[in-house]
């Protein structure tokens, strides 16, 4: 893991309201995602404006503003809560004085100091990699000085490249290893999907209680704090079901606002985990004054992912810490604490009624020399008839999914 800074950076935030969300609660959000990166947020500025200045996002009134306050508190770095261009951000550091980076590249930063596999670290480099590309312009000054602060700062410990070509030979090299381990995390998925394996997604907004979720339920160690992001890579565990059924759980990235597009391709390999879950879990924090909001933004994405049909089990967790438990109608709404245990019978049982059944009915003509497997399924399953014929046995049963596999080539029809 990278190394964390000396001291806190002094950190001003800056946003521009143009009408379009409650720029407070997005500062709120954004000073929560600078504290995770290691930053004392010392300040915050925003200005009501019809449209982003072409040159430097805010007026050149507001500019001289941030200046001044810049230089009276001490601030080491800005942190505008929108993307910016080269032009601005080149324009906006010559007039401040300090470095200025963007929200896109606080998150980015954020990701390459969680992020643990190989395949998290490359994402993360990559990503960074195709955003700092284009602002180079702007930000070859600030990369060059800033020495390890946030937005310079790469997966592990290194220093994000400045050199044009370099970035490029790099992006190119990160796209070939990464092309490799989609292709394995495909095999991956197409073996689990023949064994039958049942997976479940947990996902939500970020730092709503998902990894503990997962280590309540499953005793797993995943990294659970009171952080955005505190889960990058997926983290998977075995659950066992009231019906003996075992399934993956698995965590996910949190969600938040406005999490621009690239950034989602950039992580398919946490969010592809939902895209071919056989339920998701979406988990919200039911005493969040924004908690309306925040499952707003993860029913957003799941639909920006594809998932219309994959079913959904709204999960309100933080459930204790409420004098009484609010009237939640419907099958596919569960309350829980994480923390405590609470309602995680119910969530079990939900869990086990919404997943599609155990077993599928089949009909089979399995041949004489694999006496094994007719063994086998009449243990495993249950063999509604049976006829001899001169090519083996014709069987009608109920077969748990995850034995399908075995019967490949035998399978003469289903329902």
């Amino acid at each position: 893991m990278p190394q964390p800074l000396s001291q806190p950076q002094r950190v001003i935030l800056v946003a521009v309201d143009l009408g379009e969300y409650d720029v407070e609660v997005s500062l709120d959000e954004l000073q929560e995602l600078a504290s995770t990166a290691g930053a004392e947020v010392v300040g915050r500025l925003w200005q009501r404006r019809q449209e982003f200045d072409k040159a430097t996002c805010i007026g050149a009134g507001r500019v001289a503003e941030l200046r001044e306050y810049a230089k009276n508190l001490e601030a080491q770095l800005v942190v505008f809560d929108h993307e910016l261009g080269a032009s601005q951000l080149r324009n906006l550091e010559r007039e401040v004085g300090v470095p200025v980076i963007d929200r896109t590249m606080l998150i980015l930063d954020i990701f390459a100091q969680r992020a643990v596999t190989s395949e998290g670290k490359l994402q993360v480099e990559l990503a960074q990699q195709r955003y700092l590309l284009p602002r180079l312009a702007g930000l070859g000054e600030s990369l060059s000085r800033l020495g390890g602060g946030i937005g310079t700062r790469g997966p592990g410990e290194s220093k994000l490249e400045s050199d044009r070509r370099h970035i490029r030979r790099r992006i190119q090299s990160l796209e070939r290893k990464l092309a490799a381990l989609s292709a394995r995390r495909e095999n991956m998925r197409a073996r689990r999907k023949k064994t039958g394996q049942l997976i479940v997604a947990v996902v939500g907004y970020t730092n709503v209680g998902k990894s503990t979720l997962l280590n309540a339920l499953t005793g797993a160690q995943v990294l659970s704090q009171d952080k955005l992001f505190a889960t990058l890579d997926p983290t998977a565990r075995a659950l066992a079901l009231p019906d003996g059924r075992e399934v993956l759980l698995i965590d996910t990235v949190g969600f938040i606002r406005r999490l621009p597009h690239h950034l989602i391709e950039a992580f398919k390999s946490t969010l592809e985990v939902a895209a071919t879950a056989d339920l998701i879990l979406n988990v919200c924090d039911i005493t969040s004054p924004q908690s309306d909001e925040q499952l707003r933004v993860s029913r957003q994405l799941l639909l920006e992912l594809g998932l219309r049909d994959t079913p959904i089990l709204t999960v309100y967790n933080k459930c204790d810490r409420l004098a009484a438990l609010p009237e939640v109608f419907g099958r596919d709404t569960v309350l829980i604490s994480a923390r405590t245990g609470m309602g995680f019978e119910d969530l079990l049982a939900a869990i086990a009624r919404t997943l599609p059944p155990a077993q599928q009915q089949v009909r089979l003509l399995i041949p004489y020399e694999s006496g094994a497997l007719l063994a086998e399924l009449r243990r495993e399953g249950k063999v509604l008839s049976e006829e001899y014929t001169d090519a083996g046995t014709r069987v009608v049963a109920l077969a748990p999914k995850r034995l399908l596999y075995k019967f490949e080539g035998m399978l003469i029809g289903e329902s």
